[in-house]
């Protein structure tokens, strides 16, 4: 008998990569240059991007470089420790304030990645016996949040309302709490939640209600300040990322108080990490100086602009509405939507694919996003570049 020999980890992740490749899945990270995110260098060649979530163009502003230069100086590159361990620093407290009387909530607490914010939340407040409920379509950090925390995690259909009430009905009786969970923009999708009629559903089943505000901070609502305030919604937790249309990277959660206390003391990826560097931190702070400002609304205004520009460009099955810089154009099978991303290259744009599991089986896409540092020029010419791959 021969015996069972187990294959090293290498030859183990050779396979599963040589698989990947067979289907084409493989990814890799392409190698980018210039401190322009819609007119970078890849790989050698001058590209025009409509890859990046620098919605506003901020991450090279030059107000956020020298606030980053300024706290570089101030405070030094990192920040040492846990905010636990060796305290908060000036650049910490000053963008919480911020942000919490930006969005009209008592505080909020920073985290040093948006994907650290969904997981420390969400594994912090639900747990065993408890019921999460999520979009079906949420982003990965939220769906392993759900199933990292112990708490029964249930999911409804995309933006399906009666799905969603259909599982707390017949789910809700049997939990000790109850979270509501939904992206306010979907990344992949373009699709903008129902929040009121969400909020209203949560609050018939007594569950809190979490909202990440990743893509829609900065970039619509009143002054920028998303579509919980658009619609009019308050939720009991709200998410948001700084390196979106903030130009910078981290994010945060905002609320009351006793929800910062509570984050504090049971959020691991808050306690068991270090935390923002500083030079971030200020960064963040100048651009969020510039979002709630007139020249913020003067490139809301661009982008607003630009984005119905390209929408009526398109063919009426790749407009959504309402109008946001997200634009998927599906293809469905991942060839489909390899040849479309390498036949944009060759054009002169940066486009990639979305594949699964990033999206689900059979819709793989094009996601296309705008920003304000994009120029009408560009937009036709992408425009022209796509009409044929999608038949317009």
């Amino acid at each position: 008998m021969v015996p069972f020999v187990l294959p090293s980890l290498e030859e183990q992740m050779h396979r599963e990569l040589a698989a990947l490749e067979a289907i084409g899945r493989a990814r890799f990270c392409p190698s980018c240059s210039g401190p322009s995110k819609t007119h970078p260098c890849v790989e050698g060649q001058a590209l025009v991007s409509f890859c990046s979530n620098d919605y506003l163009g901020l991450s090279s502003h030059p107000a956020l470089t020298e606030a980053a230069l300024s706290a570089l100086r101030r405070s030094g590159l990192g920040s040492g420790a846990s905010r636990l361990v060796s305290g908060s620093l000036q650049e910490h407290r000053d963008l919480e304030n911020a942000l919490a009387r930006f969005l009209g909530v008592e505080t909020a607490l920073l985290f040093p990645t948006g994907y650290q914010t969904n997981l420390g939340v969400l594994t912090a407040l639900a747990g065993p016996g408890d019921l999460v409920l999520s979009d079906h379509s949420n982003h990965a950090s939220i769906i392993d949040a759900c199933r990292l925390s112990g708490a029964r995690p249930a999911f409804y259909r995309h933006l399906d309302l009666s799905s969603a009430e259909k599982r707390l009905k017949s789910l809700a009786p049997h939990t000790r709490r109850r979270f509501l969970v939904t992206e306010s923009l979907f990344g992949m999708d373009g699709h903008v939640a129902p929040l009121a009629a969400l909020d209203e559903l949560a609050k018939r089943y007594d569950a809190a209600l979490v909202v990440d505000e990743a893509h829609a901070l900065g970039v619509l609502g009143p002054d920028g300040k998303g579509l919980c305030h658009q619609q009019k919604v308050f939720p009991d937790v709200l998410i948001g990322t700084l390196g979106k249309a903030f130009g910078a990277s981290g994010g945060f959660a905002a609320g009351n108080k006793t929800l910062h206390d509570y984050l504090v003391n049971r959020s691991r990826t808050f306690i068991f990490t270090t935390a923002l560097p500083p030079p971030i931190a200020a960064a963040a702070r100048a651009a969020l100086h510039i979002i709630e400002g007139s020249e913020g609304q003067a490139l809301r205004d661009t982008l607003s602009a630009l984005t119905a520009r390209f929408s009526s460009s398109l063919p009426s099955p790749y407009r959504l509405a309402p109008v946001t810089p997200i634009f998927p154009i599906t293809f469905g099978p991942d060839t489909a939507a390899l040849r479309a991303s390498q036949d944009l290259r060759d054009k002169g744009f940066f486009v990639q694919p979305i594949r699964p599991p990033t999206v689900p089986e059979g819709t793989s896409r094009l996601r296309i996003t705008l920003s304000a540092a994009h120029k009408p020029a560009d937009i036709d010419a992408l425009s022209a570049a796509l009409a044929p791959l999608i038949g317009s």
